[in-house]
């Protein structure tokens, strides 16, 4: 039993996946009301532009001891608002190619451990409906999770997370669909 026989639902799968990503983004874009304008756009990009060339994750207010949270002072920057986790990248025109390689980096390596662990768990010539049943629900397991722990821990919105669930639901269709047809039979 070796992965390599499942390189080309592999394959398939990850362009599948890419292909239903692209869909969502550019054709239903159901994600663009996410992201919201800041009123005083202006006003933040220079207050933030002393940081422009550290690129990291930033807090506001910032409190780096949990003990310091006790204090009135830090309780008090936190009623007061704004409570804020910033992400800042480099200076520059993103660069969509790079981004789209490591997505699709991403989605080979998604299916290749579905496909390794439904190897390992089921045999090379498990049956193929439930290969791709089991592939399908790690898949969207996969996708969704990060997104469902964004919202607890980091303070995206609930909204925003049940659209990348819905995303994770047709990733795992598309790859259940796949796995299922070109899954190894036996003769």
């Amino acid at each position: 039993m070796t992965l390599l026989a499942l390189w080309l639902p592999i394959l398939l799968t990850a362009v599948g996946v890419f292909f239903a990503s692209s869909l969502i983004h550019m054709v239903f874009k159901w994600h663009n009301s996410e992201y919201r304008p800041l009123p005083n756009d202006e006003d933040v990009r220079q207050a933030l532009a002393p940081i422009k060339n550290e690129p990291g994750m930033y807090a506001t207010p910032h409190c780096p001891d949990m003990k310091d949270m006790q204090t009135e002072a830090v309780q008090q920057k936190f009623r007061d608002g704004p409570v804020a986790l910033i992400t800042v990248r480099k200076p520059g025109a993103p660069t969509m190619g790079r981004y789209l390689l490591q997505w699709f980096a991403l989605n080979l390596s998604v299916a290749a451990l579905g496909g390794l662990l439904a190897l390992q768990t089921m045999g090379l010539y498990a049956n193929p409906h439930y290969a791709g049943h089991f592939i399908g629900l790690f898949t969207m397991i996969v996708y969704a999770c990060g997104s469902i722990q964004e919202s607890i821990w980091m303070g995206r919105p609930w909204s925003a997370t049940f659209k990348n669930i819905l995303d994770s639901l047709i990733y795992g269709v598309v790859s259940a669909l796949v796995f299922w047809q070109f899954w190894p039979i036996t003769n």
